[in-house]
């Protein structure tokens, strides 16, 4: 449903144009520094405002409403929420019969009966990642000195992202982003052989990210064209590091402690303002459509940080799995 993790669980709520966003974390140690401002340099990364972005403009601010006391952890149940302002839920009124293509306006009416909030989708909207930022800027001193860093490889398939900016604006249409995910100073051991090895956790998290279409770590798709002579990740130190790092940081499940490496594929806004075809579900004929509202022309933009953040969550979890406790305390 809307919760994920074993020891650290983090569970997510709210509606795009509802009366807020926000995520409540279970198995958070106590005695770790936190504060409003801790999360800032996140939450500016994944606002609005650049080129390419959507208009709305919503603060971000949060507020820890549980599990701080005097500046540290307590380690209860860490909630915190952040207020919606700057909505418009007029534009989306039309979309009760008329399903945007691309969207979960379809799925979601058919899983809830139509009674799902379809304000500026609701809680299929990529707003909801608000909370997974929040998360993981927890997770991120939970885990420390691992680093966690995301960095935009390709917008629209062109190396040079503001070529490809520069060729969408004012057309209309929408353009996705290869984004490319680093972590390091992991220690060796961490995840299962199977259901729970660290390509299955992470990639679970990654695939909560609206948008995200594929994932692939350390060669990836790339290895069925690679000789398993050049493929082999060949040791040259009693400590499991290798000279080459095809596998991405992790064999047969479990890290090996060399860097993890992962790549996302961010499929292209679905929202745009060119006509689309759909289907009336009042009268049951295919008739035209334009989406209106504020939307991101490449919602690429905004999501390395948020990959960042459920990469962090994922890893604390499997730290605490695995140890008992996290690196950071």
């Amino acid at each position: 449903m809307n919760s994920f993790g074993r020891i650290f669980r983090i569970s997510i709520f709210g509606e795009s144009h509802g009366s807020g966003i926000g995520v409540i974390l279970d198995g958070v140690p106590a005695g770790i520094s936190l504060s409003e401002s801790d999360f800032e340099p996140d939450l500016s990364r994944r606002r609005s405002g650049a080129t390419g972005t959507t208009a709305r403009k919503e603060a971000d601010i949060p507020a820890i409403m549980s599990g701080i006391y005097e500046g540290f952890t307590t380690g209860t149940p860490l909630t915190v929420f952040f207020t919606n302002n700057d909505t418009n839920s007029s534009d989306y009124e039309n979309y009760r019969n008329t399903p945007r293509p691309g969207h979960a306006d379809f799925t979601a009416r058919l899983k809830f009966g139509g009674f799902n909030d379809r304000r500026g989708g609701g809680h299929f909207s990529g707003r909801i990642t608000l909370g997974l930022v929040a998360a993981g800027v927890v997770a991120k001193k939970m885990i420390d000195p691992v680093s966690i860093h995301s960095e935009i490889l390709e917008i629209g398939g062109e190396k040079d992202i503001a070529r490809a900016l520069e060729s969408i604006q004012g057309t209309g249409d929408s353009l996705g982003g290869l984004i490319q995910c680093t972590a390091t100073a992991i220690p060796a051991g961490l995840g299962e052989p199977f259901f729970d090895s660290v390509e299955s956790v992470l990639s679970h998290l990654v695939f909560s990210i609206p948008a995200i279409k594929g994932i692939e770590f350390g060669s990836g798709f790339a290895a069925t064209s690679i000789r398993g002579s050049r493929h082999n990740d060949p040791y040259i130190s009693e400590s499991g590091k290798t000279l080459t790092n095809n596998a991405g940081g992790i064999n047969g499940g479990i890290t090996n402690g060399n860097d993890l490496v992962f790549r996302v594929a961010v499929k292209p806004t679905s929202s745009i303002s060119l006509p689309q075809q759909t289907i009336s579900l009042k009268t049951g004929e295919v008739e035209m459509m334009k989406v209106e509202g504020r939307h991101d022309a490449c919602i690429a933009l905004r999501v390395p940080v948020i990959v960042e953040a459920v990469t962090a969550i994922g890893l604390a979890d499997l730290l605490l799995v695995n140890t008992g406790k996290c690196s950071g305390q």
